[in-house]
Parts: C-alpha cells; sequence; structure tokens
C-alpha cells in the first residue's frame, strides 16, 4: 500500500477542480487502532467550486472519487467530503 498524503489529495483536486476553497485534513490519527486503519488512509475534504453547480451531492461525491481514482485504490481507506457551490458554501452559518 502507498501511502496517501494530504498534498497529493491537494493537487489532484486542484487540478482537476480549481476550487475556491479546499481544505483536506488526514484524520488517521483518530482511528489508529481499528481493523481498517492498517489498509489506508482517512482523510476529510471540504471542497468549494463552481464546477458541482447543478450537481447533486452523489454526483459532486462520484466527481471526487473518480479524481482520485487511483488513490482511492491504494492508499485511502476512507474518505469524508464535503462538497459545496461557492454560493451554498457562502451562505453556511457561520
Amino acid at each position: 500500500m502507498a501511502a496517501i498524503s494530504t498534498e497529493l489529495i491537494e493537487t489532484r483536486l486542484n487540478d482537476t477542480f480549481a476550487p475556491v476553497h479546499l481544505f483536506v485534513e488526514d484524520d488517521g490519527a483518530r482511528h489508529a487502532g481499528h481493523a481498517g486503519a492498517a489498509s489506508g488512509g482517512h482523510f476529510n475534504v471540504t471542497i468549494v467550486t463552481a464546477a458541482f453547480t447543478g450537481k447533486t451531492r452523489v454526483a459532486r461525491h462520484r466527481l471526487v472519487y473518480d479524481a482520485l481514482a487511483d488513490a482511492m485504490r491504494n492508499g485511502i481507506h476512507a474518505l469524508a467530503i464535503a462538497a459545496y457551490t461557492p454560493e451554498e458554501f457562502n451562505n453556511l452559518p457561520r
């Protein structure tokens, strides 16, 4: 299994979507010791891009998974995705 870094995920998502906001967090430390942790990394992604306009939540997640397809097969065990359009992100409660 290849180690996947937040930098690799960031680069891939930046190149694919040109997001206005992108945050990638390695959440592996919280999962240390559970059975799946040995098979790959755990990551949280928040991505904001106009590319998601008019797309359902499922379609947005599929696009992110497609952009990370090889990493999903070889190093990412779990990926939590929050995918927004710029308008949706700007209207989130703060």
